[in-house]
């Protein structure tokens, strides 16, 4: 099951908090063959690749619009008004991190303000792969919409040899205002929405998770000039438990990020042996239930349990880590929560599992993977947006900055820069 490691010496905690390494340079060249490909042949490469790695003849990328009014008609009422809930919670959650445009006078007659202005088109990239991930189309759409993306270009790959998307996809994609939905997938979706074709348009800036080869096509593209959310790994989640854990909802928590897939990871931080035990064996009895029990299996191979002398040794450990998802069920988590200094999103206590952020609380789950969460912040409202500072001066505040200003243009030796203020001033004072 899980390997246990018992209080080891912080000298060993870099090496076990390692995440599983991967060697991209026999894949970049495969990659960016297929990015030269679209951005010289565009629609027909991806109708191409399409046929090739979906085994899908498409005769249209664009999404129908059949398929667009016959997706709420597809799913139960139960999953729509679940779908709705959530949107709800997120739209209330991200509507609060908007801020109130302010002018700040930094001395008389000197105003600076700063305006957020929404990423005029944004590229949204849905996996398809073992899982129709149609929550991350609300973790996306949502914050843009809120933001004032004025396009939001959705990209899925078809999940049958019809050229289908999931309806639940579809349907929430519609529900959040996604105004362009593509039937593509893989390399080539990311270098459409990148660079352009004849139907896919060229976006500023590309968010959404997906394989090794959807993450080396976003960083390759990335170095080209178009943006992209953030660096990404396998996804991962920390649980730290003590004695006031209950090790069935410590174990399902490990399962429920362990099911994402053979390369996710899970890390148990526990405060004695006998937690570890009792998670153990609760993982061995939920492990047999699951449906992915194979993918989870295999990610607990590569996963570990490290037991803690203490509370300042574990917050030490998992601010090294910088977990993507961190679940504190512990005592006092709420207070010694605010000690965490990296990680993506914190789950307080034994009754909040990282489900309910994945899905439905409000928070966003595109977050920093493979210990960026030490210095990169989740997918927010922010990450729509460009911040453009203003400033204007009266008379008054020119003079008042003016000397200061070429004072310090003189000692960098730039003339102009000094003269730019300069006329100005003798203007004022020919008025005078």
């Amino acid at each position: 099951m899980i390997r246990v490691y018992n209080q080891p010496e912080q000298n060993e905690w870099a090496s076990l908090l390692a995440r599983p390494s991967f060697d991209a340079s026999e894949l970049l060249p495969k990659v960016q063959d297929i990015i030269n490909e679209v951005q010289a042949n565009a629609d027909a490469a991806l109708f191409n690749y399409t046929k090739r790695f979906d085994n899908v003849q498409l005769t249209t990328l664009s999404l129908d619009e059949n398929s667009k009014q016959s997706a709420e008609q597809a799913l139960s009422t139960t999953l729509k008004d679940a779908i709705q809930l959530a949107k709800g919670n997120i739209e209330k959650f991200h509507q609060a991190q908007l801020q109130k445009m302010e002018r700040i006078e930094t001395m008389p007659g000197v105003w600076c303000w700063r305006k957020s202005v929404g990423i005029e088109t944004v590229g949204i990239y849905i996996p398809g792969g073992t899982a129709p991930l149609f929550s991350t189309v609300l973790m996306l759409g949502i914050p843009a919409k809120i933001a004032g993306c004025k396009n939001i270009v959705l990209c899925t790959p078809p999940n049958n040899d019809k050229g289908e998307i999931h309806p639940a996809i579809i349907y929430a994609a519609m529900l959040v205002g996604v105004t362009q939905i593509y039937t593509i997938g893989g390399v080539q979706a990311i270098a459409a929405m990148a660079y352009g074709t004849e139907s896919v348009p060229k976006v500023n800036k590309i968010f959404g998770p997906g394989n090794q080869y959807v993450t080396a096509a976003k960083q390759l593209v990335q170095q080209s000039g178009v943006a992209i959310d953030m660096p990404a790994g396998p996804s991962e989640v920390c649980v730290w438990a003590d004695d006031s854990a209950i090790p069935s909802f410590v174990a399902a928590d490990l399962l429920s990020q362990a099911e994402h897939g053979v390369d996710s990871q899970v890390l148990l931080v526990a405060s004695n042996e006998k937690v570890v035990a009792k998670v153990q064996e609760e993982l061995s009895l939920q492990l047999a239930q699951l449906s992915r029990k194979d993918f989870a299996a295999k990610a607990l191979e590569n996963s570990k349990a490290i037991i803690v002398e203490n509370t300042s040794e574990a917050l030490a450990l998992i601010n090294q880590y910088a977990p993507e998802h961190l679940i504190m069920s512990i005592e006092n988590a709420e207070m010694v929560a605010e000690k965490v200094i990296n990680a993506g999103s914190v789950f307080i206590g034994n009754y909040s599992p990282e489900s309910v952020g994945d899905y439905a609380s409000g928070t966003n789950h595109t977050l920093p993977t493979n210990g960026y969460a030490n210095a990169y912040s989740g997918v927010s409202v922010d990450s729509f947006v460009k911040k453009i500072t203003f400033q204007q001066l009266t008379e008054r505040g020119l003079v008042n900055i003016g000397q200061a200003v070429m004072e310090m243009a003189k000692a960098e030796r730039l003339d102009a820069h000094g003269n730019a203020v300069n006329v100005r001033l003798n203007d004022i004072k020919s008025k005078m």
